[in-house]
Formats: C-alpha cells, structure tokens, sequence
C-alpha cells in the first residue's frame, strides 16, 4: 500500500480552521486541487472536470463575498464536497456513471446539495457511481489496496474521504451502497432514516429503498453533518452532550456508565452466517471487547426468514428500476452496460402484483422488528458491515447482503471502521438504530467507537 493514499481528514477540525481563517477559502482550495491532482490519477475518486481548479476559486470568491466574516459564516464554510454522480449539481453535468448524453440526464439542483452550499460548503466535483447506483462498476479504486474494490455503487465518495481529498462526501444508499464501501475504505459510512434527507434532484433507482448518505472519516463529523441535512433534526435528542466529538465522554469513563449502558442486540441465525470468516471473527472480537466494557449484548433470532426477505427486496428493486429506467433505456437501451441492462429487464418481469405483496411483506417486518427489538429491550443492532474485506479485482463491488434487512426496513445505519485484516484491509461495525431515531444512533454510537478504539 502507498500509504500516501491514506489520508483522511477531519470535518470537525477543518471547518473550525476555515470558520477560524486559517486557511483562507482560497488558499483551501489551492490545496483542495493540488491534493486531487496528485492523488486522485491513481485512485479515479472523482469524474475528471476541466477548469476544476477555476470554477472552485469563482465558487470561493462568492462565498467570500457572502461572508466577509469566516467566524460568523456558516458552519460548512469552505468545506469542500464530493457529491455522487446521480445527484444533480448546478453548474455540472450529471453522468450517472454511463454513457447516456448528460442533458437527458439533467434536472434541477437535489436539495442535498441546496443544503449543504446553505451550510457553506463548495462542491469538489462528482464522485464516480457504478453506473446508475447499480452493480456495474465505476473506475474508483480501493485507496487501501488498488487492486481492490472500494466497494458500490457509492465508490467515489467513500474513496476521496479515504484518501483525503475531502473530509465530507455524499453518496446514496439503496440496499448497501453507503454502509459498504465506507467499511471497504475504512471511513464512517451513515444511512439515516428513509426519506430523512430528501431524494430530490436525484436519479432513481428504486424510490422505496433509495436513501441520501454521507461519509467522514470519523463519527464526529458525521455528527456535524447530519443535523444540517437532515429534516427536522432534534438537537436535544440522545444521552450525554449528543453527538459530536467528546459525546461519549460523559456516557462512559473507566468502565462506569452515567446512564445506563445501551443494550446491544446481535440477529444470529442465517442472516449473520452470510459474513466470511475475517468479518465474522472481527465481529466477535468487538462484541467481546464492548461486553467486557460492561454492555449488554443480546443475541436474537430476528431474521429466521432472511432468505424471503432478500426475494422481497430484488422484487421491488428491479421492478422500480426497471420503472425508473423506462424513459431512457427505450430510447438508449444500447448504451447501458451489461449488468444494468440485465436488472433491468429482469424488472419487466416482475408484475405489479407481485411488488405490491413485496411492500405489504416490508410493512410487516417493520412492525415485528420494532416490537421484537422493544421486547428484548435492544437499543442498538449490530453486524458486520459487510461479508468481509474489500474483495480482489474491480470487476465487482462486493455483496450488499449485510444491509438488506436494514435497508429493507428503512432504518438508520452507521458503519464504523473496525480493525483491519493481516492483509491491512480496512473491516467496518454496521450500527443500526431505530426508524427515526437517527440523532440517539449518533449518539449511542459514539460510545462505542470510544469503547472501541480504546481497545
């Protein structure tokens, strides 16, 4: 590994810097654009913009201009962000990761986005999708190890935070596309609640699942972010300080828990099975670790019938695909590659019936799940956040079967970075928390990565 790859930055600390002056947003970007040029060549993070360096510097000066005074600017001040490539941005073409002529693509500018330049931010640049959030691969390679996946269809986003061109990137989620190339890349990965950030100005994929996310390098700045994108954000929600850096230090100290620990739940049964056994050994070595800081760790049968459960979620994926899709793969089916084309023809065969059983079948789950978890007294489920490390070769992006249940349901997730293999591949801790109680999921989390790295 060239370990130069590896440098990931945190939010936290540089929009304080920024918001303190230093560096000014123009020597920031400067910086910005010297960093993507050595680096990104070798990792294909970003979809390569000519004039990049000039329109950031445009983008500068009319930030500036908005706010003479950095320590009363917003709080993403100068941050730079890389944005995924199905998420329209003002100002760049939306590519989708395909060959289909950007204008067809084109749309107004997502709310994500409006959000973030609210909050200060300047937009990097597009980070490279599989094609169209699906399974065919980008060109993004694993900072960690080249040779390897950094994992989809979110691989761009999760890759430049990895190697530090941005400390923030937004990527989207529609059955594992957040939770595993941020554990493949060994940065923080967050899928909040569905429809908790706003879908629109986004390419769809399938609108029951497909959900806004965002990678840091750490659960700080995740916490720094979130509030400002998500809707209706409850600051005062969770234990302790809430979520933000230092937020486990009055939960937790020398193995005294202020308020109680939290309940941890483990699903066992054939869902946990599906992780290889480098994820799975891991996994057991952080359950250890958190129960001998005095947490309770519960093991529950909550998916006997996973098997159906992933046969529910393909039905409404490649339906709504193939729905979503219908438009442009008529007019330019001949330009999709392989593996899309063949989602999405699998979706013409899926009758509406069919998807409709399929979300009855969601409904259901959620209301046992919730009453299962509630029953046990869990606050938080756990899992690896993928099968195991970021596979060899970029032909694929790896298995999603980690997060089907949780995306399925809807639910919020986190991944945390969580060791490494002997082979030095980064492995991730998959956190999930309750339908709309993303704030007390930051904030519970915090406590475990503080378990966590404290070893």
């Amino acid at each position: 590994m060239d370990k130069s790859l590896v440098r990931p930055r945190s939010l936290v600390r540089e929009a304080a810097s920024l918001r303190a002056g230093v560096p000014t947003p123009a020597v920031h970007v400067d910086r910005l654009c010297a960093r993507i040029d050595q680096v990104d060549p070798l990792i294909h993070a970003f979809v390569p913009e000519p004039g990049r360096a000039d329109r950031l510097q445009a983008e500068v000066r009319a930030l500036v201009a908005r706010h003479p005074d950095p320590a009363q600017a917003p709080p993403l001040y100068g941050v730079a962000v890389g944005i995924k490539d199905i998420v329209h941005v003002d100002g760049l073409p939306t590519h989708g990761g395909s060959l289909l002529p950007p204008g067809v693509l084109a749309g107004p500018q997502a709310t994500v986005v409006d959000r973030l330049r609210a909050a200060g931010a300047l937009v990097a640049g597009k980070t490279v999708t599989a094609e169209f959030a699906g399974s065919a691969p980008g060109r993004t390679r694993n900072p960690h190890r080249p040779e390897h996946t950094p994992g989809g269809s979110s691989s761009g986003s999760a890759a430049a935070v990895a190697a530090g061109l941005v400390p923030l990137a937004i990527g989207t989620q529609t059955i594992g596309s957040v939770i595993r190339p941020a554990a493949y890349c060994g940065v923080v990965g967050f899928r909040p609640t569905f429809g908790r950030i706003p879908t629109a100005g986004v390419i769809p994929n399938a609108p029951s699942f497909d959900t806004v996310g965002l990678f840091t390098a750490d659960l700080a700045g995740a916490a720094l972010a979130a509030p400002l994108l998500c809707d209706d954000w409850d600051h005062a929600a969770g234990p302790g300080e809430g979520p933000g850096e230092g937020a486990a230090d009055g939960a937790w100290a020398d193995g005294a828990w202020a308020d109680g620990a939290p309940v941890l739940g483990v699903p066992v049964g054939p869902y946990l099975d599906r992780a290889g056994p480098e994820a799975r050994q891991a996994f057991d070595r952080q359950l250890a670790l958190l129960a001998a800081r005095g947490l309770t760790v519960r093991r529950l049968d909550l998916l006997p019938d996973f098997e159906e459960l992933e046969r529910q979620a393909q039905t409404v994926n490649r339906f709504e695909m193939a729905a979503s899709h219908a438009d442009w793969f008529a007019r330019f089916g001949d330009l999709y590659r392989p593996e899309t084309a063949a989602s999405i023809r699998h979706g013409r065969t899926v009758d509406p019936a069919g998807r409709a059983a399929a979300l009855r079948a969601r409904a259901a789950f959620r209301e046992r799940l919730a009453e299962r978890r509630q029953r046990a007294g869990v606050d938080l489920l756990l899992a690896p956040s993928a099968t195991g490390p970021a596979p060899l070769g970029l032909d694929s992006t790896g298995s999603a079967v980690m997060s089907l249940p949780w995306s399925f349901a809807g639910l919020p997730a986190l991944s945390l970075p969580a060791g490494v293999t002997a082979a030095g591949l980064p492995l991730g801790l998959q956190v999930v928390g309750e339908a709309g109680a993303d704030e007390r999921l930051l904030a519970l989390a915090a406590v475990l990565e503080r378990v966590l790295d404290a070893g």
